[in-house]
């Protein structure tokens, strides 16, 4: 998880690549080595405590119209996975004052350009 999430990061350009927050979950158990890649620090919520990661609850609660929780995702190819990210990625949302995130993420894109 954490080589693969690595991976996907470091396509990233350096504005976004500030520091990750991950609840208690083992999937990050190789954070140290995530950070080693990515020169990007883990976070840690504290456990029980959902709030501190709400844009991550808010996105779960949309991955749950696609996939059931405890879903194991490796039934699925990337190709699949990615167009789930895609619609997500393009779906207004109310605290994007209703913008897409592919809109917002472009808008940042343009204004650190200029």
């Amino acid at each position: 998880m954490a080589r693969r999430l690595a991976d996907k990061m470091n396509t990233l350009p350096e504005l976004f690549k500030n520091s990750i927050t991950w609840d208690q979950g083992r999937e990050m158990s190789q954070h140290a080595q995530f950070t080693i890649a990515t020169g990007m620090p883990v976070y840690f919520c504290d456990p029980h405590s959902p709030w501190q990661r709400g844009s991550n609850e808010n996105t779960n609660g949309l991955l749950r119209q696609y996939f059931l929780k405890g879903t194991d995702l490796s039934g699925y190819t990337q190709q699949e996975l990615d167009k789930v990210a895609d619609e997500l990625n393009n779906r207004p949302r109310q605290t994007l004052d209703w913008l897409k995130p592919t809109e917002v993420f472009s808008n940042l894109l343009l204004d650190s350009a200029t």
